[in-house]
């Protein structure tokens, strides 16, 4: 528990986000240095990598490419660090998903270079941190690691961005999901963010964090709708400024709660491999709900909003089962021993933790009864 009054926030220095922004790179490297090295997401590679050369070349500029290995691994991160060092980078660019992006946040920070962020889908919050998660080989988390400085440009290019898969759209609405409750969960426990040695959140923090869920419950739906559509409207790109932004920038100025700690827990069950990030925290933030014991009516609006748009609600939607008592109970084990935990304003325990477990799949399989009976 924090002793202190100072207050502090956090965030990268620039966030940029419009269609086909991508296509203007070169321009926003220049600002940084000139020998620029751009780590790229396997299924962006074979694509980007020429484009990119070519665009470089015809401002009078040039960029290395180098493929990502697909998991952030020790392994792969010191790898892609060495490329780095030898190419004497200044520049480092991370074009793809949430790992690619923290292995170019771990690549940048380790030599010392500009770090640019453009991802290729709005499926987590991860540009904006400052910090690298690492797996081991077999896919577990491994650890968190933590940085002293954000990237310096985020670069979100909605016409890459709005076309990517729709899963992808919808976990990052998982993933920012959980954002207002665990800082509300920070406030509440009276929990350190993580700037510098850990301080209270500022108004804006809290400010941040609520808008993120009330832009998720007002254009969620409209913006998935749109994506299917093939049409990139302001709804979706609210939604993917949400997913980017304003739940990155609640993360780093408040701070994460009981949901990411459940999805360290999920992450070691085989079962649960299949579903992206942002599926497992969201299901884990209806378990946070119910941990926390909140109001009916705040958990039925968390349960509305996750159906509509094809979240997860029951353990069935991420793998398990309520009678996979080994797997919950080794989830509950995990989740208690979570850094994440310590802000959840209640006490915690493995066997409260699998009881919240069993009750919140209890009530995502009521939910949705209920809406199939009615016809909804």
């Amino acid at each position: 528990m924090l002793t202190s009054t100072t207050r502090a926030f956090g965030s990268p220095s620039r966030y940029i986000q419009g269609y086909g922004e991508l296509e203007r790179l070169q321009d926003y490297t220049a600002d940084y240095g000139k020998k620029v090295l751009a780590i790229i997401d396997p299924f962006f590679y074979d694509t980007l990598s020429p484009s990119l050369k070519e665009a470089f070349e015809a401002a009078g500029s040039a960029i290395e490419s180098v493929k990502f290995g697909g998991e952030t691994t020790i392994t792969e991160l010191e790898r892609l660090a060495a490329i780095a060092s030898q190419n004497g980078s200044d520049v480092i660019v991370g074009i793809g998903g949430g790992k690619t992006i923290d292995a170019a946040k771990y690549t940048g920070i380790a030599v010392s270079a500009a770090i640019v962020i453009a991802p290729t889908s709005a499926a987590t919050d991860a540009p904006t941190s400052a910090l690298s998660v690492t797996y081991t080989e077999e896919g577990v988390h491994a650890e968190t690691i933590y940085f002293k400085r954000n990237p310096d440009l985020i670069l979100v290019d909605s016409k890459i961005v709005s076309k990517a898969p729709i899963r992808l759209l919808v976990s990052g609405m998982g993933d920012a999901l959980s954002t207002y409750f665990e800082a509300r969960a920070h406030l509440e426990s009276n929990t350190a963010n993580r700037i510098g040695k850990g301080y209270r959140t500022t108004l804006a923090g809290m400010a941040v964090s609520e808008l993120c869920y009330q832009v998720l419950l007002e254009d969620g739906l409209k913006a998935k709708q749109a994506a299917e559509a093939g049409a990139c409207t302001e709804a979706l790109e609210n939604i993917i400024e949400a997913n980017t932004l304003l739940s990155g920038l609640g993360v780093e100025c408040v701070g994460c709660a009981g949901a990411h700690a459940l999805n360290s827990g999920f992450s070691a069950v085989e079962a649960c491999r299949n579903y992206t990030h942002g599926e497992i925290v969201a299901f884990g933030t209806l378990c946070q709900l119910v941990l926390e014991n909140r109001p009916k009516a705040e958990i039925e609006e968390v349960l509305d909003f996750s159906t509509s748009v094809g979240l997860p609600v029951t353990l069935a939607e991420i793998g398990l089962d309520a009678r996979m008592e080994a797997d919950l109970r080794l989830v509950a084990e995990r989740a208690a021993k979570a850094k994440h935990i310590a802000a959840e304003p209640v006490t915690v325990n493995p066997e409260i933790i699998y009881h919240a477990i069993l009750a919140a799949d209890a009530m995502g399989r009521g939910w949705k009864a209920e809406r199939l009976s009615a016809g909804v």
